[in-house]
């Protein structure tokens, strides 16, 4: 596909490889928990944004934090990505996991968060609970990458069950979560516990783009990776995939391929300027990359260039 009589880029070059490091101590420390807890789990709810299905997920929790405990995936947000990808997710995963549940915590109505709490009873029920078998209550371990929904998703469940407010901090940065905390009663009858563990990511990201996807979904902190290089693969992206949504929602003539055209246009079109002396001592306008980007990213995190799933090379579509 062309524009203007220029071609979208077929690749994404990232010049420094090394950026992409994030493992907090308390990652380290949370995951040591969370192994330690296990014996007094029933059962596991793994939790993801389902923009990133694949890529987005911590496969190192399944030699870590899974095994014979009954096992459930919820991938949250999933009213930020079109619904007609959800039987293609579905089918890419089955082999991985049995039990999918796709929920938007931030609605109490959301099916998905209504399915959660029987499917996991129903679970447990059915499982070998071995040194927990005459425990009257239930436990559940919620974990995920950062950032996901977990603490979200575990306040939506008690307020539904047990009426009460949030148990757990809630924010739109990673990493607010610290630590296992004590367990948080869910449910009256049956007696319900649950488990809200930090974010945890792989220790090394090594695909860049991987890494350039779980920072544009949040679950790494933008200055780590800097959000002018996170908006220019994202209109990469967009442009590879013909989503041009962004064309019409930041008032553009046409799609673009130059990061620094379009975020000149965003500066423009929302007034964020710097004045700043030029080489002859004289003040002049240019436009705020850092701002425009950052507006960029916060459009893409609200939906509003598209409702899409990153990982629609991986899912075969």
């Amino acid at each position: 596909m062309t524009v203007s009589g220029e071609a979208f880029r077929n690749t994404f070059k990232f010049a420094n490889k090394d950026v992409i490091r994030w493992f907090p101590g308390h990652m380290g420390k949370g995951l040591k928990q969370m192994q330690q807890k296990l014996r007094s789990v029933d059962c596991i709810i793994e939790v993801h944004d389902a923009r990133i299905p694949i890529s987005g997920r911590n496969t190192d929790f399944k030699y870590t934090i899974s095994g014979i405990k009954p096992h459930i995936l919820v991938l949250n947000k999933v009213d930020l990505i079109n619904k007609s990808m959800i039987p293609k997710i579905e089918e890419t995963l089955k082999n991985e996991y049995q039990d999918i549940v796709f929920t938007n915590c931030n609605n109490q109505r959301c099916p998905g968060v209504k399915k959660l709490f029987p499917l996991a009873q129903k679970l447990i029920n059915q499982s070998d609970r071995y040194n927990r078998s005459n425990e009257e209550d239930f436990n559940i371990m919620i974990i995920g990458v950062p950032n996901v929904g977990k603490s979200s998703l575990t306040n939506a469940l008690r307020v539904k069950y047990l009426g009460k407010g949030n148990a757990t901090s809630v924010g739109s940065n990673p990493g607010i979560t610290r630590s296992v905390l004590h367990r948080i009663k869910m449910c009256e009858k049956p007696l319900f516990y649950m488990l809200d563990t930090p974010g945890i990511l792989t220790p090394n990201i090594g695909n860049i783009e991987i890494g350039l996807k779980l920072a544009l979904c949040a679950t790494i902190t933008d200055h780590l990776v800097g959000e002018t290089i996170m908006a220019d693969y994202l209109l990469y992206w967009l442009n590879k995939h013909s989503y041009f949504d962004y064309v019409k929602y930041f008032n553009a003539d046409k799609p673009m391929d130059n990061i620094l055209e379009l975020l000149s246009h965003i500066s423009k079109i929302n007034n964020k300027t710097l004045k700043i002396r030029n080489h002859l001592n004289v003040y002049v306008i240019k436009p705020d990359f850092d701002l425009a980007a950052k507006i960029m990213l916060k459009a893409f995190r609200n939906g509003d260039l598209g409702r899409v799933v990153l990982d629609e090379d991986l899912i075969g579509v």
